[in-house]
Order: C-alpha cells, then sequence, then structure tokens
C-alpha cells in the first residue's frame, strides 16, 4: 500500500470491524465512505446524474421525466454501462460479460454451485444480499419506510413501486406489500428497478 491509511482501512476489513456509525440509524459501516453514501439516502442527496437519461429511456417508462440520480457515483458508473454496453466483468470460464463486478461473482457460482443458504427454508441464493432480503419474509421485518404514510416494506423494489404511486398523485393505487399492481404503468420493470440502483 502506498499510504499507511490504505493499510488500516484494508485491516478493517478482515478483522470485520465497523466503527462508522450513522446517528440517525445506529448502522455500522468499516470504510467512512461507506457511511458517507449510506448518509445520502437518510438525507435524499443524489448528486451524480446520468447526462443521457432522455434518449435512452421510453415515454412508457414510468421514470420518465424525472432525472436519473445516484448517491454513489459507482452506481452512476455502473449505470452509464447501459448506454456505452461496457461489460468489464468477464467470466474466464465462458467468456461472458457483465457490468457489475457482483453480477459476475453471482454468475461464477453457478459454475462452482456455491450458494448462500437460508436456514428457515432451506432456499439458495448465489448472492448475500438477495439471501438477506430473502430473509425478512421470514422475520416480517420491513426495514424500507415511506417518509410519506409510514407504510414499511421488506423489499426496497416494493418501496420504489409504492413511492412512484405517491409521486403520482393517485393515492388509489397505493398497493400493500405482495399485493397486485392496479394498473399496467404501476408496474416497474426489473431493469428500471436496477438502474435505480434498487436491484
Amino acid at each position: 500500500f502506498s499510504y499507511q491509511s490504505a493499510l488500516i482501512t484494508h485491516k478493517i476489513s478482515h478483522t470485520g470491524e465497523k466503527p462508522f456509525l450513522c446517528t440517525e440509524c445506529g448502522q455500522a459501516f468499516n470504510h467512512k465512505s461507506d457511511l458517507v453514501t449510506h448518509k445520502m439516502a437518510h438525507s435524499g442527496e443524489k448528486p451524480f446524474v446520468c447526462q443521457e437519461f432522455e434518449p435512452c429511456h421510453t415515454p412508457e417508462d414510468p421514470l420518465m421525466g424525472e432525472a436519473l440520480c445516484f448517491s454513489d457515483k459507482s452506481n452512476l458508473t455502473t449505470h452509464q454501462r447501459t448506454h456505452s454496453g461496457e461489460k468489464p466483468y468477464v467470466c474466464r470460464e465462458r467468456g461472458r460479460g457483465f457490468r457489475r463486478k457482483s453480477t459476475l461473482t453471482a454468475h461464477q457460482r453457478t459454475h462452482s454451485g456455491e450458494t448462500f443458504l437460508c436456514k428457515e427454508c432451506g432456499r439458495g441464493f448465489r448472492q448475500k444480499s438477495h439471501l438477506i432480503s430473502h430473509q425478512r419474509t421470514h422475520s416480517g421485518e420491513k426495514a424500507y419506510v415511506c417518509t410519506e404514510c409510514g407504510q414499511g416494506f421488506s423489499q426496497k423494489a416494493n418501496l420504489v413501486r409504492h413511492k412512484l404511486a405517491h409521486s403520482r398523485e393517485k393515492p388509489s393505487v397505493l398497493q400493500p406489500e405482495g399485493g397486485p399492481p392496479k394498473t399496467s404503468e404501476d408496474t416497474l420493470g426489473g431493469e428500471a428497478l436496477r438502474m435505480q440502483g434498487v436491484l
């Protein structure tokens, strides 16, 4: 390492120590930069904007007309790869390219058979974050809360869908978690959610 501080930061990733605490919700992080990004979620600040938003999104896209913003520069960079087609993370076994390193890692687990197993039901997941999200269905934890009406959701994607209904001022289409969308325009495609950094 070129700097002593970089070595210290690296060592923390091995110990599991999380010295950076969010004063608002109590969540802890092992890197200060992760805490800074996390705090933007509380404040709603999203300083990184996609400049190519208009040409790439269709009028039927429910996000049309809103700037596509990110609280984290790396999420913007990943999103911009949808425009450029760049897939810098390549599977050595199959030659398949991916925009995100985490997606490559999950793909590589299909070769090795390695999965993260749910202790409740035995279901396996290629990504730990998907297991954590799934476990909320067992615990009933509603980690994602709507700031407008207080309704809680176990999945971030359901909160995003719910917030879109608020933004369109159609209270009749607000659905409880797990409920079917009321109209086709309330249905968000997976790609739209991925571009928001939700999936």
